[in-house]
C-alpha cells in the first residue's frame, strides 16, 4: 500500500468531542504550550522592567522603544528562518533548536549593560522566540486530529498568559528587593523543555509522509520541486497577521508602563491589573477555540474586534481602580482570546511543503508590525499621551483586521492534510 493511500490514523478519533480526541497527543500539546509559556515569560520581563532599564541606562521610555522594534525584527528572522529549517530538516529539530536559542539569549539580557548591547542581544533573542513559535505550531497543528485543531491552538495560545502573568508574579517579587536583572537569568529554564522534546515528542506525521513520498519517487516520476507560492489564501494570513499583532503591541506592549508612569501603581498593584487581563486571556483563548470549533473562526474574530473598540478606553484610562481591573478581563477575553485561532487559522491557509515557512513567514511580517506599534506609540505620546495614542492605534488596526478577516479566498490548501484522507 502506498503512503498516500494509507487509511488516516486520525480516523478512529473523529467519534469523539474535540478536546477529548487531543488525548492520545498530550505531549505535543504540553510542549507547545510550554514554549509559548516559556517565550511569553522571557518577553515580558523586558516588557515589565522597561522603566527600570531606562532608568538604569539613562534613556528615555521612547528610546527603549528600540529595544522591542530589535526584538520584533528577529523575531521575523527567526519566524522565516526556522520555517524553511523546519520544512527541510523537520518540525521537531527546529522547535527544539529554537527552544535553547532564545533561553540562552534572555538569561544573556541580564548582563546588557547599555542600550546598545540591549538592543542587540533582544534582536537574538527575538531570533529565538519568532523560531520556537514558528516551528511548534506547525508541529502541533500536523500532529492532532483535524477537528481538535482549533481546540489545540488555543491551549497552545494559553500558554502566552500564564507566562505572562508568571513573569508578573516574579516582578512583583523580585524589582522591590532585587535587580531586574535576575528576572532574565531565569531564561535559563526552557533548558528543560528542550530535554522533553527530545525525550517524549515525536515528528509531525504530514512531516515525514511528505519526506516518504520524496524518497519512494522514482526517476521517471521524480518529486515535484518544493516552491512557496502566494496564494490568496497566503497573501490574506500575511496582512491579517501584520496589522493583529500591530493591535496586538498597541494594546499591551506600553501596558506594565502606563500602569506605572500614567496610573502611578507600584510593582505589587500592577500585578492585579495584568493578573486580570492574564486570567481573562486564559479564558479567552479557551472560550474562542471552543466557539471556533461549533461557529468558524470568522464568527469568533468579529466579535472579539467590536469588544476590543469598546474596552479600549477603560482598559488603558479609567481612573477607578477597579474599572481597570474589570476590563483588564475583558481586554483579555477579547484582544487575547482571539490569538487561540492564529496556529490553526494560518495553517489552514499554507500547503503541507511549505507550511512551517508559510506560517513563519505570517508570523515575520506580523511581527515587523508589532514592532511597528511599539515604536510609534510611545513616539505619538510625546504629544498626545500614551493612552491616547496607543487607543486610537488600536482601533484603526481592529477596522483594518476585521476588513481583512471579512475575505474568504476561493482555496485553503491546508484545510485538509495528507494524514486525513482515507
Amino acid at each position: 500500500m502506498s503512503a498516500s493511500a494509507r487509511p488516516s490514523p486520525l480516523s478512529h478519533l473523529l467519534a469523539y468531542p474535540p478536546l477529548v480526541a487531543l488525548k492520545p497527543y498530550w505531549r505535543v500539546t504540553i510542549a507547545a504550550f510550554l514554549g509559548w509559556f516559556l517565550d511569553a515569560f522571557d518577553q515580558t520581563a523586558l516588557l515589565l522592567t522597561l522603566p527600570d532599564i531606562s532608568h538604569d541606562f539613562g534613556v528615555t521610555i521612547s528610546a527603549m522603544g528600540s529595544v522591542l522594534l530589535a526584538q520584533s525584527l528577529g523575531r521575523a528572522i527567526g519566524n522565516t528562518g526556522w520555517g524553511w529549517l523546519a520544512d527541510r530538516y523537520g518540525r521537531r529539530l527546529a522547535f527544539l533548536l529554537g527552544v535553547l536559542w532564545f533561553g540562552v539569549f534572555s538569561a544573556a539580557t541580564g548582563f546588557s549593560n547599555g542600550l546598545i548591547s540591549m538592543i542587540v542581544i533582544q534582536f537574538l533573542f527575538g531570533i529565538g522566540f519568532g523560531g520556537e513559535w514558528t516551528a511548534s505550531a506547525a508541529l502541533l497543528m500536523e500532529s492532532v486530529p483535524g477537528r481538535s485543531r482549533a481546540m489545540a491552538s488555543a491551549i497552545m495560545m494559553s500558554g502566552y498568559e500564564l507566562g505572562f502573568l508568571a513573569a508578573t508574579a516574579a516582578q512583583a517579587i523580585i524589582l522591590p528587593h532585587y535587580s531586574w536583572r535576575l528576572l532574565f537569568f531565569i531564561g535559563l529554564a526552557p533548558a528543560l523543555l528542550a530535554l522533553f522534546i527530545r525525550i517524549g515528542v515525536q515528528e509531525s506525521p504530514v512531516w515525514k509522509l511528505k519526506q516518504e513520498q520524496r524518497l519512494n519517487a522514482t526517476e521517471a516520476a521524480p518529486a515535484a520541486k518544493v516552491k512557496f507560492v502566494l496564494t490568496m489564501a497566503a497573501v490574506q494570513a500575511i496582512a491579517l497577521m501584520s496589522f493583529l499583532e500591530f493591535q496586538k503591541a498597541a494594546i499591551y506592549s506600553l501596558y506594565p508602563t502606563i500602569l506605572r508612569s500614567v496610573h502611578h501603581l507600584s510593582p505589587a498593584m500592577v500585578f492585579w491589573p495584568i493578573g486580570c487581563f492574564c486570567i481573562g486571556s486564559l479564558v479567552g483563548k479557551l472560550g474562542c477555540g471552543a466557539l471556533a470549533s461549533r461557529f468558524g473562526d470568522l464568527r469568533v474574530i468579529i466579535g472579539t474586534l467590536i469588544v476590543v473598540v469598546l474596552t479600549i478606553y477603560p482598559f488603558l484610562s479609567a481612573s477607578a481602580y477597579p474599572v481597570l481591573l474589570i476590563s483588564a478581563v475583558i481586554m483579555g477575553l477579547a484582544a487575547s482570546g482571539v490569538f487561540a485561532l492564529v496556529p490553526h487559522y494560518l495553517a489552514k491557509r499554507f500547503p503541507s511543503d511549505t507550511r512551517s515557512f508559510g506560517m513563519g513567514l505570517s508570523y515575520a511580517i506580523g511581527s515587523l508590525g508589532q514592532g511597528l506599534a511599539g515604536k510609534l506609540v510611545p513616539v505619538c505620546g510625546r504629544s498626545l499621551g500614551l493612552p491616547l495614542s496607543a487607543q486610537l492605534f488600536v482601533i484603526g488596526s481592529s477596522v483594518v483586521v476585521g476588513a481583512i478577516a471579512w475575505i474568504e479566498p476561493k482555496e485553503l490548501p491546508g484545510e485538509t492534510m495528507e494524514i486525513e484522507h482515507d
